[in-house]
Order: structure tokens, then sequence, then C-alpha cells
């Protein structure tokens, strides 16, 4: 009987230092999702000021973590997330800042549902 609450202690202990261990490789696993969502609100900041090429830049390199974080992991608001981006970008280029303002906002959105 002893035996068993000693290997009950052990497993609880255990699983309240595991889980903010792994929970912290988690974390890490999503840089680039973190950072995509950060060049993302950028470029729709730079969209909502008319500056297209500045929103061009933020989107592009939004684009690059995002793509990089789609190696990782499997996620369907990911993949929606890289198409807005993709069309934030092809948008910028054309001097469409508002239209691209509106891409980049709906990647935002998809890329801060990624779990």
């Amino acid at each position: 009987m002893k035996i068993q609450q000693g290997a009950l202690v052990v497993a609880a202990v255990a699983a309240l230092i595991g889980v903010p261990l792994f929970g912290g490789m988690a974390l890490a696993d999503n840089k680039h999702v973190s950072e995509a969502i950060e060049h993302s609100k950028e470029a729709v900041s730079h969209g909502k000021q008319g500056h297209a090429d500045a929103l061009v830049q933020h989107a592009e390199g939004a684009l690059k973590h995002a793509q990089a974080a789609q190696k990782d992991m499997k996620n369907p608001h990911l993949d929606e997330g890289v198409k807005h981006l993709q069309e934030a970008v092809e948008h910028g280029k054309a001097g469409h800042a508002d239209v691209a303002t509106k891409h980049a906002e709906a990647a935002v959105t998809h890329l801060s549902e990624v779990k």
C-alpha cells in the first residue's frame, strides 16, 4: 500500500514538472507562427496608412515564417493564413493597399487560431 502511495506522489510531481516543460516546447514549435502574426500585424498597420510597399515587406516576412511553420505542422488555419498572405503580397505589389490590408487582417485572424 505504501509503495503505491509513493508511486502516486512521484507521478503527480512528474506531471506538475513535465507539463510546463513540454508546454514550453510547444511554444518553441510555434515561434514561426508568432513571428508570422507579428509581421502580419505590421502589414495591417502599414496598409491602413496606405503604405503598400511597407505592407508588402511585412507580408512577405510573415509569409516566410508561416511557410516555415507549415513544414513543422499541419493546420487548416495556418494554410488559410498563408493564402491570405500571398494575396496581401500580390495586391500590395499592385498598389492596392486597401485590399491587401483586408487579406493581411484575415491572415492575422487565421494565424491567431493556430494551436
